[in-house]
């Protein structure tokens, strides 16, 4: 076992794995902040080391092993009713997604999570938090198309952060129902990875290796969040996901 983990980071070398580690402490950090944003900062690294694939799979596997253990930190805030249709239909939007993903090359797998990120950062720009209810259908459509990104890219966020966005208006509640989704929406994708074969020994020692870097940007998000509360993250969000979707989407077009 411990050879495998060896040959797997020798595989992807010192530098790279660095780089590995410094974007998901960051985006885990990110994401305990904010309660969204993981896979959205993620991804773009992941996807530049290692198949598409396998960078699914690793992004759902990192946020459900840091979800279930910091899980005690935000469920019981986490507003339960709306999440109900969205992880109901995202089940069947990440079935769809998943098989779209074996006709997706490397090329167009980077510059669709560049476009979008940007996408979401410019929907998230002109929504603010409000409490309101949402329309009939609405949280349906927006579970079938957070699935539909769940089984392409691994990133189901930008339609639940809109909707939560649009219809909660406190951040602490907020924060927690995204938190609480996103761990949902891991078990979902790595179960559909599982039935559709994606699952290998490269993305569980990925798993392992990016396990601590997972847990210190966890541990000092929750941290600034409890004492900066709302005050800056969404400003703080915004700026970094525009930062990572123009720099990804860049790339993307000059290869």
């Amino acid at each position: 076992m411990s050879n495998d983990l060896v040959s797997t980071f020798a595989d992807i070398g010192l530098y790279q794995m660095l780089a590995i580690w410094a974007a998901l402490l960051f985006a885990s950090l990110l994401r305990a902040f904010t309660g969204f944003g993981f896979a959205l900062a993620a991804m773009p690294v992941l996807s530049l080391f290692v198949a598409p694939t396998d960078a699914v799979v690793i992004t759902a596997s990192l946020t459900l092993g840091t979800s279930l253990l910091s899980a005690h930190k935000f469920w019981s805030d986490a507003p339960k009713r709306p999440l109900l249709p969205i992880c109901l239909a995202s089940i069947v939007g990440t079935l769809g997604g998943a098989q779209l993903l074996k006709h997706v090359s490397v090329d167009q797998f980077q510059l669709w999570i560049g476009l979008g990120v940007l996408t979401a950062c410019a929907v998230l720009t002109m929504f603010h938090p409000a409490p309101r209810a949402p329309r009939l259908g609405v949280p349906t459509t927006t579970g079938l198309v957070s699935g539909l990104m769940n089984g392409v890219f691994a990133i189901p966020g930008p339609p639940v952060i809109i909707f939560v966005m649009a219809t909660q208006g406190d951040a602490k509640h907020s924060r927690a129902m995204l938190l609480t989704f996103f761990m949902l929406s891991a078990v979902i994708a790595l179960c559909v990875f599982g039935f559709s074969g994606y699952l290998t020994t490269t993305s569980f020692w990925m798993f392992l290796l990016g396990m601590p870097a997972m847990m210190i940007g966890d541990r000092i998000g929750h941290a600034v969040f409890a004492r900066f509360g709302s005050l800056l993250y969404r400003r703080i969000a915004l700026f970094v996901l525009y930062a990572v979707g123009i720099s990804i989407t860049v790339k993307a077009l000059a290869a």
